[in-house]
This record gives C-alpha cells, sequence and structure tokens, in this order.
C-alpha cells in the first residue's frame, strides 16, 4: 500500500514530482523487488546526485506496478482537490498532470492495482475520473457523514478548554454554522 495527501498548505504536497516520490519509497519498503527496481533508478541517476525526471520516476512506478509476481497494490491519492487548478507553467495545472498520471495507472489494467482518490466534488475531477472506473464511491450528502461531521464538531466545541466556557448558546451557533458551511469537510 502506498499514500499521499495532497495538502494546500503545502505546495510541495500538491505536485506529480513530489507525489511520485513517495509512492515509490512506499511501495520499495514493502517488497525485495521493489526495492531492487528503485535501486536501478537510483544508480542511473548518479547514485542520488541527479533528482530523476518524472517520465522515469512514471516507468520505475510503472515497472513495479506491472511486476509479473505482484500482490496487491492499494495506492491511495487523498484529497486532490487540494492541487491548483491553474500553474504559472501556461502548459498544464498541477492538478492536470495529477489527473493525467492517474489515468495512465487505470491503463495498465493491472488487474492487482487498486487505486483510490478521493476529493470534494469538483467538475473538472469528476469529468477527468468519470470515465476511469465502472465503480465511482461518492459520501457527498451522504447522512452517515453528516453525522460524523457532525459528532466531531459537538465534541470538539464541548471539549474545548476555552469554549467549555462559552454561553450554551454561542456553542451551539457555532456548530450550526460549521454544519452548515462544512460541505462534506
Amino acid at each position: 500500500m502506498a499514500h499521499f495527501y495532497f495538502d494546500f498548505r503545502d505546495v510541495d504536497k500538491q505536485r506529480l514530482h513530489n507525489l511520485l516520490p513517495s509512492l515509490l519509497c512506499h511501495l520499495s519498503a514493502q517488497s525485495d523487488s521493489f526495492c531492487d527496481i528503485l535501486s536501478r533508478l537510483y544508480s542511473a541517476n548518479d547514485r542520488g546526485a541527479q533528482k530523476p525526471s518524472d517520465r522515469a520516476m512514471i516507468e520505475c512506478l510503472k515497472e513495479m506496478l506491472t511486476f509479473e509476481a505482484q500482490q496487491p497494490t492499494y495506492i491511495i491519492l487523498d484529497a486532490l482537490d487540494e492541487c491548483p487548478i491553474t500553474s504559472s507553467i501556461p502548459s498544464q495545472s498541477p492538478r492536470d498532470e495529477l489527473l493525467e498520471f492517474v489515468g495512465k495507472l487505470v491503463n495498465l489494467r493491472s488487474p492487482n492495482l487498486h487505486i483510490c482518490v478521493t476529493s470534494r466534488l469538483e467538475h473538472d475531477i469528476q469529468a477527468a475520473l468519470e470515465h476511469l472506473t465502472p465503480h465511482p464511491v461518492t459520501l457527498h450528502n451522504e447522512s452517515g457523514q453528516q453525522q460524523d461531521i457532525a459528532n466531531y464538531v459537538t465534541s470538539f466545541v464541548h471539549s474545548n478548554e476555552r469554549m467549555r466556557r462559552w454561553p450554551e448558546a454561542d456553542k451551539d451557533l457555532v456548530i450550526k454554522v460549521l454544519l452548515e458551511n462544512a460541505d462534506g469537510m
């Protein structure tokens, strides 16, 4: 299993060139064969003196994911919507680049590869991913999700040292406003 969390507060956690080394390291730590594959990439890049290109890292990852004796592999990409839609580079936004990468992984058609991408409902992400899977799952506006958010917010407001001293009406207002504007988050 390999996972990566995209974070809007951390530019390094919003780009393909930072996702790739993370996935490669996660996977190589779990398999001697994968470690050997990564070691070849390391050697080909002057034993780490040069950073490999995205293309080279993608090829390394593809080799791992299509390895003949590969066990089931799960890749979890969490919060893809936190990647920017715009870029200073005119060719492609970071989000477009990541969506294209996910498409490449799906197109490997590896029976042992399982991919989970989480995101808020955003049109560009839905449009890019809808044709990649026969089994999309959405939790947006699910009652269980809303109840989990309500439970968390209520628990936090009632257990927070400062908020515990607030009048009940203020606590109730905070809970109400946060729940109305949570939008699944």
